[in-house]
């Protein structure tokens, strides 16, 4: 038996045989199993240098080591096939089993006790059967007889012997039958044998000459196959190798953007191309950090160029400090998400807005001889040692270094804002791509099934010993192919930055779009940008709030010089001019940084606004006082008009509300008129009122030159025309220039002189709304009502003065002809004296009042005179009866009337004396 084992026919394999299976691609059968750390790296190599039998197979661990060939069991087994290390070991007990005790089953014994005693006591109360007791004794009876032949253990194997002996003769026919049909069988299985090697030699002569040689091309097509990406795998993790120093040459040269774009390029392939790498197993967790390094290293690196570029000096005409350092630090940020760069760049310009008012300051206090910062220390006492000239001049060079200021920062923004505008377009172009793309790829789908199909049905897919590099590029979407064809040649150089070794992970991130930033740099926008279009655009607008911001900001920093300066009541003590060029200066600064930024800040408005109301008040105040004490210290004469009021009075008359400049040497040659020419009128005036005109003409000019102020100085105008036209009929016609200037009387020339005071100031007042009209907003027109009310107010006055005229001359009427008697001679003395007094009115009224005046103002007396005389000569009761007494009445009567018309202006008075008679009764 053992030599026909022995001779039996061994299947023969080559040592190539090995290498003989169904390739099967890994990518679709096998899941990848991610790789073990390596605990035996210098692990010598074990070869088997015997051929291989059926003989070396073990199908368990017991047959292994319990093989009856090895002389001694081998003690180097595990370690030799699975490491050094494994070796025997203590096993450690489970800290979760407890160590058992004999006190553990205490307790059971205890309870188990008892029942052991019923149970004994059981087995005496119930014996067992005698069938069962025979039967076990003579089981037993007869074992005992076997043993008992054995009398030592040296004779055991004789009687063991002799016993199977004994078994074989009783079953020698079956045995030598089985013997004989034994012998056949292995004549059976020698044929057999040597019929299936004959048919074994056969097969490896087929299989050398027809398939031996296809198989080992196929391998070898495999195998360079698998070379191919074995070697662009080193070369990718050659160039993974180095993106640690490659980072390291970007961040010295702050191209921030590329660092991170390789960082994000090596992750990507880290995650699914290299992963399992044992030796870079660490590298993802160190880009990890290293990105965090570089998010801190942008925050400051954007932190310093702030710095930089805000507190360079003004004087540089360059807008942009670096534009394409700018341009990758926003890039850096965004590309980061750190939206909160603008934070910073906010916090460096209130520092920068502070810097540039105290620099100038201390230049300007280093320039004043006068002030000594020896014994004045703090830089604010300084400031306010200036004087207003120096001063002036101190914040015209804050206001000229902020306009510059704020153009930089515009510009700066600017660029910022361009960045964040071309990566929201990219954004949007990119949407678009992948709708027409899917929109592509959904028509595509149904062709490219019956291509597959075609191709399939031609037998275009060969064997999958090919793998994927075989694949039909129909069949394989271009935008995710990562290995090279096995037919390619592989890449020449193991440069790290050879194009041709880079990933498709790396090189899809880099399709970018290009844009043009306004300052004329090129800027790639890259498609890993991860911001959605509300934060794009809630950054554009924090953007431009920023330099909405950065225009309060220097507004805030010139109030608190402002008020700094105003501390001491310095700005309120500003004459009309000094004010009025300040107010210039302060609205130019306005406008020039609302056209800058957009928008106009509220606080220097503010602060020019409060200020001018405190000006305002003080302006209206001063002239206020210096009216009323004109008007106290008047005696209303008729004044003498200097050259200087006429062409004040004139420049009106041209359209021009302004005070004229004075013309050196002609005004002084210019003798004084005795009354103001006003559109070919002649007003004879008291020196108040000229005074009041220059006056008015300077809240006018006020208006012009602080536009702010229009409607305060429309109420304080009102206030000064009324405090005028009030106090001026308390003086006059309320004979209070007797006890304040101590004047006798107030005569009818002071009345009819202060009536043509006011005629002048009321012909001036449609001027002087519409110049107001003009300068104000629509919804303040209301305000003009004031001088409606004025110029009712002013009527009412000179309506006043001529009824107390024609009192006068009403109450002489009264007197004189209630004395009239109608007897010789003629004329009577009574009526000679009534026309004295006319002619007296006459000529203190017709030098002062216009002719057409005069008139009216006679008719009116006249009337009144024929009420009186009416009233005596019913008294005396004369009537018109051509008697003695009418003739008399009728001679008096036509003297008055011949004395009156042969005054000035009143030849061609109608005076209708007839109907001073009553009718004949």
């Amino acid at each position: 038996m053992a030599s026909s084992h022995s001779s039996s026919p061994v299947p023969q394999g080559s040592s190539s045989d090995v290498f003989f299976k169904i390739e099967v691609d890994p990518s679709k059968h096998i899941r990848p199993v991610p790789s073990l750390p390596d605990v035996c790296p210098k692990e010598p190599t074990v070869t088997d240098q015997h051929r291989w039998t059926v003989y070396h197979s073990k199908v368990n661990l017991p047959a292994a080591l319990n093989d009856p060939r090895l002389a001694k069991r081998e003690s180097d087994f595990f370690t030799k096939t699975w490491g050094l290390n494994f070796v025997d070991t203590e096993v450690i007990p489970s800290f979760y089993l407890p160590q058992i005790s004999k006190e553990h089953f205490t307790v059971y014994q205890q309870e188990i006790s008892q029942r052991e005693k019923i149970h004994e006591r059981c087995k005496n109360i119930c014996p067992p059967k005698d069938t069962f007791e025979r039967t076990l004794l003579h089981t037993h009876d007869k074992s005992r007889t076997d043993l008992e032949q054995v009398p030592k253990l040296s004779h055991y194997l004789d009687i063991v012997e002799v016993n199977i002996a004994h078994q074989i003769s009783l079953r020698s026919e079956a045995f030598f039958h089985a013997m004989t049909s034994q012998h056949e069988l292995q004549d059976y299985l020698k044929k057999t044998s040597q019929a299936v090697k004959m048919l074994r030699d056969k097969i490896a002569q087929i299989d050398k000459v027809m398939c031996e040689g296809s198989l080992h091309i196929l391998r070898l097509a495999l195998t360079r196959n698998n070379c191919v990406k074995v070697y662009n795998k080193l070369k990718l993790m050659a160039t993974v190798h180095q993106t640690q120093p490659t980072v390291q040459v970007l961040l010295s040269t702050s191209e921030f953007v590329g660092a991170l774009d390789l960082i994000a390029t090596t992750q990507e392939v880290l995650q699914q191309e290299l992963q399992g790498i044992h030796s870079f197993r660490h590298l993802g967790s160190q880009l990890c950090e290293l990105e965090k390094l570089i998010d801190k290293m942008m925050i400051a690196e954007f932190s310093t160029y702030s710095h930089s570029d805000l507190n360079r000096p003004l004087e540089d005409d360059c807008q942009v400090l670096e534009e394409e350092r700018l341009v990758s630090l926003v890039f850096g940020l965004l590309k980061q998400r750190k939206l909160n760069f603008l934070e910073i760049y906010g916090e460096k310009m209130i520092i920068t807005a502070k810097n540039i008012i105290k620099q100038c300051v201390i230049n300007k206090v280093s320039q004043t001889e006068e002030i000594d910062t020896d014994v004045v220390v703090k830089l604010a006492d300084q400031m306010r040692m200036l004087n207003f000239p120096q001063w002036f001049d101190l914040l015209k060079d804050i206001f000229s270094k902020f306009t510059i200021f704020l153009q930089r920062v515009k510009a700066t923004l600017n660029i910022i804002h361009s960045v964040v505008l071309s990566v929201l377009d990219k954004n949007q172009r990119t949407r678009e791509l992948e709708e027409i793309s899917q929109q592509k790829n959904a028509a595509k789908d149904n062709s490219l099934d019956t291509e597959v199909a075609y191709l399939i049905h031609e037998g275009m897919f060969i064997s999958d010993a090919f793998g994927e590099g075989e694949l039909t590029p129909i069949a394989v979407d271009t935008t995710s192919q990562r290995n090279a064809s096995p037919n390619s040649e592989p890449c020449s150089s193991d440069s790290v930055s050879e194009p041709e070794c880079t990933t498709d992970s790396s090189s899809s991130k880099e399709h970018t779009s290009s844009s043009a930033i306004p300052g004329g740099v090129d800027i790639m926008v890259s498609e890993d940008m991860k911001l959605t279009d509300s934060e794009l655009g809630k950054l554009a607008n924090n953007i431009q709030e920023l330099l909405y911001s950065a225009s309060d900001i220097c507004h805030d920093r010139a109030v608190k010089f402002l008020m700094s300066r105003a501390k001491d009541g310095f700005l309120e003590k500003l004459n009309s001019m000094e004010f009025i060029t300040l107010s210039r200066l302060m609205e130019t600064f306005i406008l020039d940084t609302e056209q800058i930024c957009g928008r106009k800040s509220m606080s220097l408005l503010g602060a020019l606004q409060s200020q001018a109301n405190k000006f305002v008040n003080r302006f209206h105040e001063e002239r206020k006082t210096k009216l009323s004490l004109l008007l106290d210290n008047e005696r209303w004469k008729q004044a003498d008009v200097p050259a200087e009021f006429q062409d004040l009075v004139d420049s009106i008359s041209d359209g021009k509300i302004a005070l004229p400049e004075k013309k050196s040497g002609t005004t002084e040659e210019r003798k004084p008129a005795e009354v103001l020419i006003v559109e070919g009128q002649q007003y004879a005036v008291v020196g108040t009122v000229l005074l009041l005109i220059r006056i008015i003409l300077e809240y006018c000019q006020c208006v012009d030159n602080i536009p702010s102020v229009t409607t305060d100085m429309l109420t304080r105008l009102s206030d000064l025309l009324k405090y005028f036209n009030s106090r001026s009929c308390q003086l006059v016609l309320g004979a209070g220039a007797l006890q304040v200037v101590g004047l006798k009387t107030i005569t009818t020339k002071n009345l009819a002189l202060s009536s043509r005071c006011l005629q002048l100031i009321v012909h001036y007042i449609p001027v002087i709304r519409a110049h107001f009209e003009a300068r104000l907003p629509p919804k303040q027109y209301s305000m003009l009502r004031h001088f409606d009310h004025i110029t009712k107010d002013y009527h009412d006055h000179i309506a006043e003065i001529s009824a107390k005229l024609v009192a006068i001359m009403d109450s002489l009427f009264d007197k004189l002809l209630s004395k009239y008697e109608v007897k010789a001679p003629v004329p009577s003395a009574c009526f000679r004296n009534i026309c004295k007094q006319m002619t007296k009115m006459h000529e203190a009224i017709f030098d002062l009042l216009p002719e057409e005046q005069t008139q009216m103002l006679f008719l009116r007396i006249n009337a009144s005179y024929k009420l009186h005389l009416k009233k005596q000569l019913s008294h005396l009761n004369v009537i018109n009866d051509g008697g003695p007494q009418n003739g008399l009445v009728t001679a008096d009567v036509a003297f008055y009337t011949g004395n009156l018309q042969a005054l000035k202006g009143l030849k061609d008075l109608d005076l209708n004396m007839a109907e001073i008679w009553e009718q004949k009764r």
